[in-house]
């Protein structure tokens, strides 16, 4: 079984994101647990699994779907993005290795590459330069500067360096399971949500294994801090949860509710309530246990 979590460059027209979600359901064998969708961030990430063959079947059905429905000349959101089908990360759970997750995501940007004349960058464990690991640094300052960083002499790993402005670039990856958690503040402080996001990222001397930003989530009349839990074994979901309470308690601010972004694996949770954590409208449905085949009891 591997995992794929796409992150689609549209947030907002629910008959994209259901065509983008019948793509995926095409092909037999693969499991779509999860569609998160935010207006705010105009972006829309989808969770499904499968045996490798039909992951990569419903991947590329899925990338003809988004790229020709997605148009960046028009597109304004909150989150960071290269491209239309701005990130495709592949997630080996059980049966799989590393390096056949690295394999499947070099297939599948070859083949975007090929079929849509569009560059490809590969980042995580699938990253084939050392400065292309972490997904910030692939991301760089994203699509408004991707055409001059084309013409600059920072070739794409896969595909022509040629600037799509409608579509703009994809990043393949392969990566360990994360977490994407975020927080939201209980007013509309983008400044303060900025800053507590610096208090808590690692780069910021923050958690370990933590990337976070703080936006504003202009429909709601709040702000967030977004925050990506790299291995939860080492920052799971409620230190995570706890350490912003703190430093917005330190501003005088309250904390709303938090919300997942796909799905978690039970373990990120660390023995406590989903509730605890702020999922107040928390489900089953969102614990990727939930929808992985049961193994056989060793005998």
């Amino acid at each position: 079984m591997i995992e794929c979590v796409p992150n689609v460059s549209e947030g907002r027209d629910p008959a994209l994101l259901a065509r983008f979600a019948g793509a995926l359901r095409v092909t037999p064998g693969v499991t779509l647990m999860n569609v998160h969708a935010d207006p705010d961030h105009h972006r829309s990430v989808y969770s499904f699994f499968g045996d490798p063959e039909a992951v990569e079947t419903s991947m590329l059905a899925l990338a003809e779907a988004v790229l020709e429905a997605v148009d960046l000349r028009r597109h304004r959101g909150q989150h960071p993005r290269l491209g239309a089908l701005d990130v495709v990360p592949f997630v080996p759970l059980a049966g799989m290795g590393m390096d056949e997750a690295v394999a499947l995501a070099h297939r599948v940007g070859q083949a975007i590459a090929k079929r849509h004349r569009l560059p490809v960058y590969y980042y995580g464990h699938a990253a084939i330069r050392a400065a292309r690991r972490r997904l910030p640094d692939v991301r760089g300052r994203g699509y408004e500067a991707l055409a001059e960083r084309l013409r600059g002499g920072d070739p794409p790993d896969a595909g022509p360096a040629r600037f799509d402005p409608r579509a703009g670039a994809v990043l393949v990856g392969a990566r360990d399971i994360l977490v994407a958690f975020n927080v939201w503040l209980d007013r509309d402080d983008v400044m303060a949500a900025q800053a507590i996001a610096r208090a808590v990222r690692e780069s910021g001397g923050g958690l370990p294994a933590v990337q976070a930003l703080g936006m504003r989530l202009a429909s709601r009349n709040l702000a967030q801090v977004s925050m990506n839990l790299l291995d939860y074994r080492v920052t799971p979901i409620p230190v995570a949860f706890d350490r912003v309470c703190a430093e917005a308690a330190k501003r005088g601010i309250a904390i709303l509710r938090a919300e997942l972004v796909g799905v978690a694996p039970r373990a990120a949770f660390a023995g406590r309530t989903p509730a605890s954590v702020g999922l107040i409208d928390f489900s089953p449905e969102l614990l990727l246990d939930t929808h992985l085949p049961a193994r056989e009891p060793s005998g």
